[in-house]
């Protein structure tokens, strides 16, 4: 069952969203060569204790995890891409750092990933992360009253395929509001023109991810970090949007801190 929202509802989700850009910008920019993942994780803890916040990861269990996840943040390092465990891992130059994070304030919730490049950047790297956030840029396009679900899969799909990247459809993006995954699944692949009518008061958390040169994924000892099958790099953008009759309204929009320099 998918819940539409009132404006004063997605106003709320907004808030929460202003507080998750605000950590993963901070985050973004305390990544660094020489530091540990888990100093990550305590500086996200810290805030989100500030704050007020319901960490939406402390305590998550779904059917595909081993036990319960006891982080406020997901971490990802190269190869891996999603639920990346944070570990005792010290970044070095040209890493590839995506973080995953998503909290509820009063109620309401807000689910945002952006992937940065630590240090010196590859071109290669900078090229599969500009792909995620092209891809995630026409998802968001296509998020219009009157639209079908397929549209946003579809122009996704189109940027990724452009890019001559793979595509997984395992996982992708979702619905969102008062609890962190609410239906409808939103895939990365799609039929322009196909499937739920898009109305005003859906919220969803759209988020394209890509390993360079595979569709399949493995699973870490730990049960929860995702890899890419073959061990290549990968990237992910997400934001949590509302549809509305004025257009797509992004609630996890960051300020103007690049993931990495975009000239390659």
């Amino acid at each position: 069952m998918i819940e539409l929202k009132s404006p004063a509802e997605i106003e709320r989700m907004h808030t929460t969203g202003r507080f998750v850009a605000q950590v993963l910008t901070e985050l973004g920019d305390l990544a660094d060569v020489g530091v540990n993942l888990l100093d990550l994780e305590h500086h996200a803890r810290k805030m989100v204790e500030q704050r007020g916040a319901q960490s939406c990861y402390w305590d998550y269990a779904p059917s595909f995890g081993n036990g319960p996840f006891r982080n406020v943040i997901c971490l990802a390092v190269n190869d891996a891409v999603l639920h990346g465990l944070p570990h005792d891992y010290t970044l070095l130059d040209g890493d590839v750092l995506t973080l995953d994070f998503a909290v509820g304030i009063d109620g309401w919730v807000a689910d945002s990933a952006r992937t940065v490049i630590v240090g010196t950047p590859a071109d290669e790297d900078l090229r599969l992360v500009r792909a995620t956030e092209e891809a995630l840029a026409a998802g968001i396009e296509a998020a219009r009253t009157g639209n079908r679900l397929g549209d946003i899969s579809a122009a996704i799909e189109a940027v990724a395929t452009g890019y001559g990247y793979p595509i997984n459809t395992e996982f992708g993006g979702h619905g969102l509001g008062r609890t962190m995954h609410e239906d409808p699944h939103v895939s990365n692949r799609g039929r322009a023109g196909r499937g739920l009518k898009l109305r005003a008061g859906m919220t969803l958390a759209l988020e394209p991810w890509l390993a360079r040169t595979t569709d399949k994924i493995v699973f870490d000892p730990d049960g929860w970090t995702i890899r890419s099958a073959d061990g290549s790099r990968t990237a992910h953008s997400e934001h949590t949007i509302a549809i509305t009759d004025d257009g797509p309204l992004v609630l996890t929009e960051r300020l103007s801190h690049p993931a990495a320099p975009t000239s390659a």
